[in-house]
């Protein structure tokens, strides 16, 4: 049951397969079933007023999702697990459980968008005032650190932007002044980066992407240790927050093929990332695993892997060109998303939002999810997109 300590010496392939189940439980079927359910019956009065009994109400949990905040806490390492409706109410339920008003957050620039929307309307509204700062800061978190700060927000790699941050320096910071901090770890996934071993409090998961792998459910995740976990679960049950059955029954069957879906990720991905360094109008890739790239060193050192997602700039080209270029592309679609196993691409400009740093690349941004397509057959749709490119430009 979520809550209580799991330990495993099981290796991550392993664990992703059997975590979160025992099919003794439900007279041998392989699955957790699928419970949907609001009303729980108690046998007597007496266990009604004493509120005795595993479950009370379905918003509180039923079989299906304690299972999957079972497996996601052991993989993430952490004291307990909220599952969330989606990504971005993982992010909310976890900020509003670390603040209050009057206090002051650091946020990191290259941050999700809808984070920061969040930042600057409802946090702002509620009397939280939110400082931006450079990814790339370090142990310089301590320059912004007020004596109101009361929690920093971390997403390595940058959402769009792929800066790598230096985690340990910044929670090492953190810790010693009491601060919370708080990471959205979506890109990497409790498989190739645990925040809580690294020192963050509250780890967040857009679940919708990596975990559920299908495109087909929307799921949060976050996970605490220590003092933020009581925090956190009574702020998720003040705002009433609760998942669907069925989506956390995909979320767990997302989970069993995590790691294989991640391995092929993360290798077509570098290998997609290593052929656009050779490409003409590529001027630049933004992926972390690349030696290349300017967050190697830390990606190497503090993660053991890289999934799927990744951006280029590309040398410049007039905007028809770059429209006749996305247009062109047949198995790459276009959506606001990634994770599944569809390849996509989206353009992007974070020139308009970025406060405490400059987005002024060379020329236009795409960002690349490579998904589970031959590999050949993506490079060629490419090769087709770009050739159409030239043409117009």
């Amino acid at each position: 049951m979520a809550g209580e300590q799991h330990k495993t010496t099981l290796r991550p392939e392993t664990e992703v397969v059997h975590l979160g189940r025992d099919p003794k439980r439900f007279d041998g079927f392989v699955n957790t079933p699928v419970v949907r359910g609001s009303t729980v019956l108690y046998p007597s009065y007496d266990d009604l007023i004493h509120h005795r009994g595993r479950y009370s109400y379905g918003r509180h949990g039923t079989p299906t999702t304690d299972d999957l905040e079972t497996a996601i806490q052991v993989l993430e390492g952490g004291d307990g697990v909220v599952l969330t409706p989606s990504g971005l109410s993982a992010v909310t339920v976890a900020l509003l459980s670390a603040l209050k008003a009057g206090d002051h957050l650091l946020m990191v620039d290259s941050v999700y968008m809808p984070t920061r929307t969040f930042c600057d309307t409802f946090l702002a509204d509620m009397g939280v005032e939110t400082t931006y700062y450079d990814p790339l800061i370090g142990e310089g978190i301590a320059g912004l650190i007020r004596e109101n700060t009361r929690a920093i927000f971390l997403e390595a790699p940058g959402s769009q932007s792929f800066e790598m941050q230096d985690v340990p320096s910044i929670t090492a910071i953190a810790r010693a002044r009491g601060i919370t901090t708080l990471i959205d770890n979506t890109w990497a996934t409790p498989l190739f980066f645990k925040p809580h071993a690294f020192g963050v409090d509250l780890s967040i998961q857009a679940a919708t992407k990596y975990i559920c792998g299908h495109s087909d459910a929307l799921l949060g995740t976050v996970s605490a240790i220590g003092p933020a976990l009581k925090k956190l679960k009574a702020t998720y049950r003040a705002l009433g927050f609760s998942v669907s059955p069925d989506d956390a029954a995909l979320g767990s069957r997302g989970l069993r093929t995590l790691a294989v879906r991640l391995a092929h990720h993360q290798q077509a991905g570098l290998d997609m990332a290593n052929w656009l360094l050779t490409r003409p109008e590529v001027s630049r890739v933004l992926h972390p695993a690349l030696p290349s790239d300017p967050g190697h060193a830390i990606w190497k050192r503090d993660f053991t892997g890289a999934s799927g997602l990744f951006s280029i700039i590309l040398k410049p080209v007039p905007e028809k060109a770059l429209a006749t270029f996305f247009d062109s592309l047949t198995l790459f679609g276009m959506g606001y998303s990634w994770g599944g196993f569809e390849s996509l691409a989206i353009p992007f400009d974070c020139s308009t939002y970025r406060t405490a740093t400059q987005w002024a690349p060379e020329g236009p941004a795409v960002r690349l999810h490579i998904g589970m397509e031959n590999l050949d057959d993506l490079k060629a749709d490419l090769d087709n997109a770009f050739m159409r490119m030239h043409a117009q430009s």
